[in-house]
Order: structure tokens, then sequence, then C-alpha cells
């Protein structure tokens, strides 16, 4: 394998197993979804709906790979996945999330409110 096919950003020989294993899967990850933005591209424009369906099938598949290989890293990094956990799968604001944890308020309520109750005096849920 060729380093510069791999972009390392330092000396194969200074980086452990582990690095260069993880670089490869963030390398794939990007690459998947590269071709699912690609395959969405040409999804929208195609003329023609059953070369359009062969592709979002295409796409979908590019999309699986994507989260194996997200999830295969996530597995390797725990600060990712304590990022993963923070931010996926919540609803409402994307930020208020990280503003209400600098504000001290901790995590937000598993309901993805803020968990500071309502007007008339009720309690977090």
């Amino acid at each position: 394998m060729a380093d510069s096919s791999m972009g390392l950003h330092e000396d194969r020989g200074d980086l452990s197993p582990g690095t260069l294993d993880r670089h490869r899967g963030i390398v794939s990850l990007m690459e998947e979804l590269e071709a699912m933005d690609w395959y969405a591209q040409r999804i929208e424009a195609a003329g023609d709906p059953e070369l359009a369906a062969v592709l979002a099938h295409n796409r979908d598949e590019e999309t699986e790979h994507a989260a194996m290989s997200l999830e295969w890293l996530r597995r390797q990094d725990p600060v990712l996945d304590a990022q993963l956990r923070r931010y996926l799968f919540t609803t409402g604001s994307i930020l208020a999330v990280e503003e209400e944890e600098a504000h001290g308020g901790g995590s937000p309520a598993p309901d993805g409110s803020l968990g500071i109750g309502g007007l008339r005096g009720e309690g977090t849920r």
C-alpha cells in the first residue's frame, strides 16, 4: 500500500499499526460519504427513472458501508464514541446540547428537551 494513496501526514515508520488501521477506516468512511454524494447528484440528474432507481440502490449500499465504517471507528475511539453518544439521535437544536453543557446543565433530558420543566412549576421529566 503506497503512502501517497493513503494521505499520511507522518512517516509510516513513526505510526503504530492501530493508527494506520484507524487512518484506513477514516479514509474508507470519507470515500463512502463521497460516493453517497456522487450517487445523490446522479440520481437527481438522471432522466431515466429506471437508471435513477439503480443509482438509488447503489447509493443506499454506500450508505450501509459508511455506517459500518463509522461504527468500526466509534468502537476504536473512546472520544469519538462519547461525542456520537452526545449528539446522535437527539431532537431539537444540535447546538443546544453543547450550550446547555457549557452552562452547567449536564446532559440533555432523554426526550431531547433541556430538562428545565414547564412554566407552571413542573419539574423535569
